[in-house]
């Protein structure tokens, strides 16, 4: 299963604020298991957007801290479900950034409603605790399309 919840940032400002978009394809593999018949993205897997978006934010002032990894939700509610054929606009402001945690406030938002919202807290992973040649190509790919 891909646990990559982020197709593509949209704009970003570096350990500040962050847009991004995922495109939930209908042959997304949680569709076989969730709810069959009425097929939703879990709440669980809205918060890991929403952590991946943010994080990203964080990851992008490439500061020797390490890779953000969520630690903690400290709120979310939920307001609507996103299905199959939907394309959720994931945005996150950074409200802490300091050396050893950060903080962010997030939301989802499906045709300009929005879906879901949280505050999430991070701390950082080394990079040395990292598997050799890790990539965060959804990254990369916005820092090539930044720079042409």
């Amino acid at each position: 299963m891909n646990f990559v919840y982020v197709d593509k940032i949209l704009a970003m400002e570096p350990g500040k604020n962050i847009c991004a978009l995922k495109r939930v394809r209908e042959d997304e593999e949680i569709f076989q298991v969730h709810y069959p018949g009425y097929p939703v993205i879990p709440g669980s897997f809205l918060i890991e957007m929403m952590a991946q978006t943010a994080g990203r934010c964080l990851d992008a002032e490439r500061r020797e801290r390490g890779l953000a990894m969520l630690a903690r939700v400290k709120g979310a509610n939920f307001r609507s479900y996103v299905g199959p054929g939907q394309e959720a606009i994931i945005r996150a402001e950074i409200s802490a950034n300091r050396e050893n945690f950060a903080t962010a406030i997030s939301n989802i938002e499906v045709d300009k409603d929005r879906v879901c919202n949280g505050e999430l807290f991070f701390t950082f992973i080394s990079y040395e605790k990292l598997a050799p040649g890790f990539r965060d190509e959804v990254l990369e790919s916005y820092f090539i399309e930044r720079n042409k």
